[in-house]
């Protein structure tokens, strides 16, 4: 096997997705990836391991550069931040890194089949806002969610049949993918699934967040509605005295899709989210 890894590296590949690695011996792990990245450090290995948590972190423990997480079944407003919180917290933090795939050629989750557009527009806003790896399986841009009924599967899929896709079909989201991938590039603090931090926002159904660079010259607020089928709104509180600032002092934003900039003073702002649009996207501008 250790063969098959180095003749594999020779031809220019450095990443590895391991089917299943729970079910082969630990040592032997530890002994390969060991030995693989002595040679070549630069060599990746994904851990596709949706098995229990302690077994997933055992693996990170022996090698595995990165794994598969539960993120693609966390959907309300307490699983997604107990269990965020759990993976950028010591002491998984310190030696396990998630990888947010929004979906895979084996699972098409139930809340993307019945969604829409706004479902996916959420979905890929939560991985690529809470985590530094994010991934999709093909379809995903296009909002493919037909299903296999009563399963977690897709319909006609690519592992049994070869697919024509129309690349430009109506409603798909090219374009915010395209444009969430350069915000991530243009802000070191979404480079990473650490620096983040839940803030108080009075609706079970919006999530309010931020993400700050080591250093905290960079911080992104992201606000994201949990509901592809309707509007929500609430009252948030800024988290001014995280920033130095007083309870009535104005910070200066820059809304990142559209580029506009704007002030707000104070702690408590209303905000609405619609199914159309179900997020925001703020970077924190220095005073001035």
């Amino acid at each position: 096997m250790c063969d098959v890894i180095l003749f594999w590296i020779e031809q220019g590949v450095h990443t590895f997705r391991v089917d299943n690695p729970h079910t082969k011996p630990l040592p032997f792990w530890q002994w390969l990836i060991g030995h693989v990245q002595s040679l070549h450090p630069d060599t990746v290995f994904l851990s596709e391991a949706f098995t229990r948590p302690r077994m997933m972190y055992r693996l990170a423990k022996e090698g595995f550069s990165q794994s598969y997480t539960y993120f693609t079944w966390r959907n309300d407003k307490r699983e997604i931040t107990e269990y965020l919180r759990e993976l950028c917290t010591a002491p998984v933090a310190d030696y396990f890194r998630p990888n947010f795939f929004v979906n895979t050629p084996d699972i098409n989750p139930y809340f993307l089949q019945t969604s829409g557009r706004p479902g996916f527009l959420i979905r890929a806003v939560l991985a690529t806002t809470t985590s530094g790896l994010w991934g999709m399986y093909n379809g995903f841009e296009l909002c493919e969610a037909r299903s296999i009924p009563g399963k977690e599967e897709y319909l006609d899929s690519e592992k049994y049949e070869i697919r024509s896709w129309d690349w430009d079909r109506p409603g798909h989201i090219v374009h915010e993918i395209t444009r969430l991938n350069q915000i991530r590039r243009a802000n070191p603090a979404l480079q990473s699934h650490l620096g983040l931090r839940f803030h108080s926002i009075d609706n079970d159904r919006v999530l309010f967040y931020s993400k700050s660079a080591r250093g905290g010259d960079n911080v992104v607020l992201v606000l994201l509605s949990l509901d592809p089928h309707a509007p929500q709104a609430g009252t948030l509180e800024l988290p001014l005295w995280q920033w130095g600032l007083t309870d009535d002092a104005s910070v200066h934003l820059q809304e990142l899709f559209n580029g506009h900039r704007f002030s707000l003073q104070g702690k408590h702002h209303f905000v609405e989210l619609t199914p159309r649009q179900p997020f925001l996207l703020w970077r924190l501008m220095p005073p001035g």
